[in-house]
């Protein structure tokens, strides 16, 4: 049973991710938070249980939005420890064509688990593999995140350009165009939720320009005008993919993304980062959405998002950990800490503070799905919660309990809520055999990689 009314009483520190102060702590009612309590300022009414924080530094629930869960099963894999990304795509496509329900499944909890127990509520996954026997994949990845309990948006990905065909990924893995749109619209109809408090929603994630055609691209943008869903996709990752553009459509991704109706808030794209100064104008005119991967980017060499120089100019950033064969994590709190240290070589110290990133991680990357309802503490928001404590070696002596949390390395929550409810309790998620699913997911990698 929940309570239904909850005091998080007197936190070490809080961050609202607004201009808003609860020194007090918050109460929550019915899963939504209902006061903001200044210091010494008591509940306006009775409350059926208190959580004492005075140990906790509180945070909105950790918004990850880009990801590929069933990557978890192919983290440091020795032939691609050292490729840059299209070698390692060219290596990784024939292993992951031998993905299956079950291993998808254990994929999906892990990297789910992993994401909880670092303070994250809401994931966004893109899927886009979808070899014989594996149609049902975002079905699969539906129940994983319930079983969880957590938010997620679910982009339903698709690859119909097959290296035959003049693109990279191999023939086993790609759809054709009908079966591709036919389950985007099933998906959409079965699953996708509306409105404040909303566990899974979908959108459409055409893969990247080297793996899908022009038709696709335009087809999905029209079924996202039509349906009211978003649309996702990884853009401006790599200088070779920047010549694959000019190549084979003779234009920048920028002009590419304009020419298949794409270049709008519905938007939000996976890396962003090697745009000029007048594709940055253009994307900020549009009001397209930025999701900066710092570790992946940073693993596989790719460069480094212009983040200020976007948000500057009207995009809006956010955060994400990317596939868990090219970060290999699925930790939001290490992708906060790195995405501070990254932009900090590019813009300063000054100009990049903990408060800015986390900022990213949660109210940025709650706008980049297209909700106001989470990422943020204030009256009227989900009761989505991430709670650190700072009683481990690495914080001794640490003295500003927000900055402590990226400088000296949080990586794991004490507490996780999501929409009024624990998820995770004393650092371990509620409800789930992590020892069974370590080994079940370790004899499903050892599998994938044999063959």
């Amino acid at each position: 049973m929940t309570a239904s009314r909850i005091w998080i009483k007197n936190p070490l520190a809080i961050f609202t991710a607004n201009d808003q102060k609860a020194p007090g702590g918050l109460v929550i009612e019915q899963g939504v938070i209902a006061e903001l309590l200044d210091a010494g300022q008591a509940p306006s009414a009775p409350v059926d249980s208190t959580f004492d924080a005075r140990e906790h530094v509180v945070l909105p629930g950790l918004i990850n939005t880009h990801h590929h869960f069933y990557q978890t099963l192919t983290r440091a894999w020795g032939p691609v420890v050292n490729e840059p990304l299209f070698n390692w795509l060219l290596t990784l496509y024939p292993v992951w064509a031998r993905l299956t329900p079950q291993a998808l499944q254990l994929a999906s909890k892990v990297a789910l688990a992993e994401l909880l127990l670092s303070g994250c509520t809401t994931a966004a996954d893109h899927h886009y593999l979808f070899p014989g026997g594996l149609e049902d994949a975002i079905d699969i990845q539906v129940e994983a995140v319930r079983e969880l309990g957590m938010r997620a948006m679910l982009t339903r990905g698709s690859m119909n350009l097959s290296k035959e065909n003049g693109g990279l990924p191999c023939k086993s893995v790609v759809q054709d165009a009908e079966t591709i749109l036919a389950d985007s619209e099933r998906l959409i109809d079965r699953y996708h939720e509306r409105g404040d408090g909303a566990q899974i929603q979908i959108a459409l994630a055409p893969c990247s320009p080297f793996s899908v055609t022009t038709d696709i691209m335009r087809a999905c943008a029209e079924i996202a005008e039509a349906r009211d869903v978003r649309l996702h996709t990884h853009l401006a990752e790599t200088l070779d993919e920047q010549e694959f553009c000019a190549k084979r459509f003779g234009m920048r991704t920028v002009d590419y993304l304009q020419s298949v109706g794409w270049l709008g808030p519905r938007t939000w794209l996976a890396h962003g980062i090697h745009f000029n100064q007048v594709e940055i104008h253009r994307l900020g005119a549009a009001g397209v959405g930025i999701c900066h991967c710092p570790s992946s980017n940073m693993r596989l060499a790719s460069g480094i998002c212009h983040t200020l120089e976007l948000e500057d100019k009207g995009a809006i950033i956010g955060l994400g950990v990317d596939g868990s064969a090219s970060n290999d994590a699925s930790n939001m709190m290490l992708e906060a800490r790195q995405a501070l240290f990254i932009q900090r070589l590019r813009y300063g110290a000054e100009k990049i503070t903990p408060e800015k990133v986390l900022g990213w991680a949660t109210r940025g990357s709650a706008r980049l799905l297209g909700r106001s309802d989470i990422g943020e503490l204030a009256v009227g928001k989900q009761a989505d919660l991430a709670l650190f404590k700072l009683d481990e070696l690495r914080f001794s002596g640490s003295h500003d309990p927000i900055a402590a949390l990226l400088l000296c390395a949080a990586d794991r929550a004490d507490r996780v809520m999501v929409g009024g409810k624990w998820r995770v309790i004393d650092g371990q998620v509620e409800g789930l055999d992590v020892a069974g699913l370590i080994a079940d997911h370790s004899q499903a990698a050892r599998q994938l990689i044999a063959g």
